[in-house]
């Protein structure tokens, strides 16, 4: 089944900005997440979807070659540490319609050569995690576990026989390359036998069947610091899959998600929300609380006559900036809330408050109206 087009599953037209971008993917994120929909297979599939897009075009490099190529960019393993992009097996192929057009079929070139003795580094690994808004504001330490190829214990990751050792490939004579003349032109092609290795095992060893690698649960630890942002990438050097032939291991890169807050939405190291207030302490002034992110709770002073909409910050009450020991602001933006469900009583106090109410105590009402009027007295002319 082909895949979606990724700005059609992010709601957003090709030419779309960065703010609009993340903008319409914090929405669907928090639309379709696991948690606001336990038990949907399709939430959790849509959610996918937009993860996925969201990876791919927030990085301008990434996005590019989407533009350009579309799915076709990523397929086939093209990734690379980290995510999707032009990599090793990105030459990979075009060294193998190289090999197709002239004939020389034969496998694809093998990452060691045989000067190492078919030493192969191991393929890098990524693994994701989300995290809540708290655990990135205080920081964690998290334990994974993941399925990996290891170095197998019974050979050394030779892949040879204990007791016995590879052998130089007769066929290349150890280079892991063969040579052909095509008239004018000499070209050099992966060797077929031992797959660019040099080396060939006569002998498998019976525990990873000659791969010199096998499969096994790991778990390791992770320090996330605080302030860790969404996307951030954390990689541990050496913790990928094992290297081919007691080659080198590759690294392991964890990318960090942040799940959707029921009460904050961040932007970098600033924290935003909405509180409510009576029509009351909007005209008389007062004061509420409000949680902060650390677990405690803050005082917000109102002014007399405030107007809905407006934002109050909060010095030092965001999120902490990466690697240092800057915090971001807090900004509470107040909604007046109309009364509803009102007494007979209630209902004849506020009439005669209207009754009582002048110029002076709704100024922007009043110079609207005015306008409007204004308006209208010119179109009569």
């Amino acid at each position: 089944m082909s895949k979606r087009d990724y700005y059609e599953i992010l709601e957003v037209t090709k030419s779309c900005e960065d703010g609009e971008l993340k903008s319409s993917y914090r929405k669907l994120a928090m639309k379709w997440h696991p948690d606001r929909n336990p038990g949907n297979a399709d939430a959790e599939v849509r959610f996918k979807e937009v993860s996925e897009a969201y990876e791919v075009l927030k990085d301008p490099q990434k996005r590019a070659a989407y533009d350009r190529f579309g799915h076709a960019a990523f397929d086939g393993g093209m990734g690379g540490p980290g995510g999707p992009g032009f990599g090793a097996d990105f030459a990979s192929t075009f060294s193998d319609i190289f090999d197709d057009l002239f004939g020389m079929g034969g496998g694809r070139r093998g990452g060691g050569g045989g000067g190492r003795g078919g030493r192969e580094r191991g393929a890098d690994l990524r693994y994701n995690m989300e995290i809540t808004l708290e655990e990135a504001f205080s920081g964690k330490d998290a334990t994974i576990r993941l399925p990996t190829s290891i170095t197998c214990e019974a050979c050394t990751g030779t892949g040879a026989k204990p007791g016995t050792q590879p052998t130089t490939c007769r066929t290349c004579s150890g280079s892991g390359r063969i040579r052909q003349a095509q008239g004018f032109f000499t070209l050099e092609r992966t060797c077929p036998t031992c797959q660019g290795r040099g080396q060939v095992i006569e002998d498998p060893c019976p525990a990873c069947a000659g791969a010199g690698r096998t499969t096994k649960e790991r778990t390791l630890q992770v320090a996330i610091p605080a302030g860790v942002e969404d996307g951030t990438r954390i990689r541990l050097g050496n913790e990928g899959e094992a290297g081919v032939r007691g080659g080198p291991p590759g690294d392991l890169y964890i990318f960090l998600s942040l799940a959707p807050h029921d009460f904050f939405q961040r932007d970098g190291a600033d924290l935003f929300c909405r509180a409510p207030i009576s029509m009351v302490t909007a005209s008389l002034g007062g004061s509420f609380e409000v949680p902060t992110i650390d677990g405690e709770t803050t005082k917000v002073k109102v002014p007399e006559g405030t107007q809905s909409g407006k934002r109050f910050r909060l010095g030092g009450k965001g999120m902490p900036v990466l690697r240092t020991r800057n915090r971001g602001d807090m900004y509470v933006q107040v909604v007046v809330e109309t009364p509803q469900n009102l007494t007979r009583r209630q209902r004849e106090l506020l009439a005669e408050f209207e009754t009582e109410c002048s110029k002076d105590t709704h100024p922007e009402a009043s110079g609207f109206f005015a306008k409007v009027k204004d308006f209208f007295a010119g179109d009569a002319d």
